[in-house]
């Protein structure tokens, strides 16, 4: 064989070689700043938050960026769970999911139906899952703003707020629960092995009955 066409084959070989180390490289330092991402923005502590928690969270966001934000009566809420006060008036839902669930578009409906009642300026819909098409499509249509888990995530690191999800899960506690099994309250708990907190019944050690702060019921 021509010398020459050797030497094109190495090259040809050797430019293939350093284009997938520089690949593997790239790849691997993306995955790693993804990671970064996620744990400055406490996001395995909203998991593990239930709604109430969340809100409390949400509420640190927007004081870092001068709102005044208040929690609304859940009984006669009109679709809002915050109400921001600031140079604006916007209207919040939070949705606090597990990763098996999507929120729909009965969110924007809701939040939507709320910028009118509470004369804001803007809803808004936040959640540490994703949305449905149709909830992206009606929203698109509303102008009301949808906050996903990679947008919430992005807008957590950039706000920085001076509470962090870390303090506010392991401070705050979740909203009153009673126990399916003997309709005493549940209180919160810490676990002697772990340090965790979790939710058991008060009535033990008559009932065992224990759940995680969270409120997933899948």
């Amino acid at each position: 064989m021509n010398p020459l066409y050797i030497n094109i084959i190495i090259l040809i070989i050797s430019m293939l070689i350093v284009f997938r180390f520089a690949k593997f490289i790239f790849d691997k330092t993306k995955k790693r700043r993804a990671i970064d991402k996620l744990a400055s923005s406490g996001m395995k502590y909203i998991d593990k938050m239930d709604g109430h928690m969340f809100e409390v969270f949400l509420m640190a966001l927007f004081q870092k960026l001068g709102y005044k934000p208040k929690i609304t009566q859940k009984s006669r809420d009109f679709g809002a769970d915050i109400i921001l006060e600031g140079k604006k008036r916007i209207v919040i839902q939070a949705k606090r999911y597990g990763f098996k669930n999507k929120v729909g578009l009965s969110a924007v409906q809701e939040i939507y139906a709320a910028q009118a009642y509470y004369a804001a300026q803007e809803s808004w819909v936040i959640t540490n899952s994703q949305f449905t098409s149709g909830a992206h499509k009606l929203a698109n249509a509303c102008n009301v703003k949808l906050l996903s888990r990679k947008e919430l995530q992005d807008f957590i690191n950039k706000v920085k707020p001076d509470r962090t999800a870390k303090e506010v899960f392991e401070n705050e506690d979740p909203a009153p629960r009673i126990c399916p099994n003997c309709n005493s309250e549940l209180v919160v708990r810490k676990s002697s092995k772990t340090g965790n907190r979790f939710l058991g019944c008060s009535s033990y050690p008559s009932c065992h009955h224990t759940e995680n702060l969270s409120d997933d019921k899948n």
